[in-house]
């Protein structure tokens, strides 16, 4: 079924909507969960979780692009589930480490206000969207998706230490072009 079709599902409040969007969708979304949450309890619990979202966004939200749409909910809701078990304990795991990679960039509390937070993703989008394809693959798959360096590797049959070089040039770069759109203080 069209993408199109789906979105018209949940428009005309048919319940199908939701077994249609798990049929195309499914495995999608629980890889994005499973990327971050690393259980599969919690990522299947995620993936309904997000099915029920998407149902209370359409309408009125009609989404341009219906898999990425409900990647960022998938995404928002599997960052909410892993933040909630690591206030109960600290861990390793993918998501620390990609976390860990991000602050030698942005640091912490940046963001003053929620429009400063919306002009830096907008640069933030600039700059991922002016990268070479393969460096923009390689951040984007560690980054949203948080995928492993070992996965990113296979992937694009590169060695794990050419993912992390790609990585620390792709962060460095961000570094500087953060500091000339006037996000971070050069001196830090």
């Amino acid at each position: 079924m069209t993408d199109e079709r789906i979105i018209e599902l949940y428009f005309s409040r048919d319940e199908a909507a939701i077994s249609e969007t798990d049929l195309k969708y499914g495995g999608y979304c629980f890889s994005i969960a499973e990327n971050i949450l690393a259980d599969r309890r919690d990522s299947e619990e995620c993936v309904n979780s997000t099915w029920f979202a998407a149902w209370n966004a359409m309408p009125p939200k009609r989404p341009n692009v219906l898999k990425l749409f409900l990647a960022r909910i998938t995404r928002g809701l599997a960052f909410n589930r892993y933040n909630e078990r690591a206030a109960k304990k600290r861990g390793g795991g993918e998501m620390s480490l990609v976390l860990d990679e991000l602050s030698e960039v942005v640091g912490e509390g940046n963001a003053a206000d929620e429009a400063e937070l919306e002009d830096l993703k907008a640069a933030v989008a600039r700059f991922v969207r002016a990268l070479p394809e393969r460096e923009r693959n390689v951040l984007v798959r560690r980054c949203f998706y948080t995928e492993s360096i070992g996965s990113i590797a296979a992937r694009y049959g590169i060695s794990g230490s050419g993912v992390m070089s790609a990585l620390s040039r792709a962060r460095k770069k961000l570094k500087y072009f953060l500091i000339k759109e006037g996000f971070l203080d050069e001196r830090k």
